[in-house]
């Protein structure tokens, strides 16, 4: 699978290359056109991740194909490429199409660690090929040296390496937080590593 954008970084579009019988994972509604022959085998309706519906799976005939996807708001799309060694946290509303080679990790240790017994703004995923993340803005990148330091709020987080120390905390321990949505808490962050971020706040945008 490959990945071509365009229209970035305001109104991305992603176009995803299949080899033939290549598959990929992303909501139906955000599949714009695709070329001849490309088949989606839509969830059944109880099927549900995470308190969202589960996604189709487009598959590539013989000759392979493509398929253009466009996120349900206006923002960047970025192909965050996975070269099978360490994996990545990401946003949870952030995953725009999944290749078959990206793992989901739902039970990954350091997560629940960091969210408790409660499903929180993160998930993790490994593997390798490109993850498309559509971001709410422009996708904007912290480069941390080795103990460089710096705290992102959850709603403008995109993604992070397992390669970066995190932690969570309370912005004030006498407001409202919520680890499903972040309201309310900072994400403090140790380099080495690459923090993503996007130039928009992701629950005000979506309002």
């Amino acid at each position: 699978m490959r990945v071509q954008t365009r229209h970035t970084p305001n109104f991305g579009v992603a176009r995803v290359l299949l080899s033939p019988g290549e598959a990929v994972q992303a909501a139906g509604d955000t599949m714009l056109a695709s070329s001849f022959g490309i088949t989606e085998t839509v969830p059944s309706r109880g099927g549900s991740r995470a308190g969202k519906a589960a996604p189709s799976v487009f598959n590539a005939p013989e000759g392979g194909g493509w398929i253009d996807f466009a996120p349900l708001a206006a923002g960047d799309v970025y192909p965050l490429e996975f070269n099978g060694g360490g994996g990545w946290c990401v946003s949870r509303d952030a995953i725009l199409a999944r290749p078959s080679t990206v793992r989901h990790d739902p039970g990954w240790a350091p997560l629940q660690k960091l969210f408790g017994a409660d499903s929180g703004f993160l998930e993790h995923y490994s593997g390798s090929g490109p993850l498309v993340l559509a971001a709410q803005g422009p996708v904007d990148a912290f480069e941390l040296t080795a103990g460089e330091l710096v705290t992102v709020r959850p709603d403008f987080l995109l993604a992070y390496p397992d390669t970066v120390q995190c932690r969570l905390r309370a912005v004030d321990q006498s407001g409202p937080q919520s680890v499903r949505t972040g309201e309310g808490l900072a994400l403090d962050f140790a380099g080495p590593g690459r923090v993503l971020v996007q130039a928009r706040n992701r629950r005000l945008s979506h309002g």
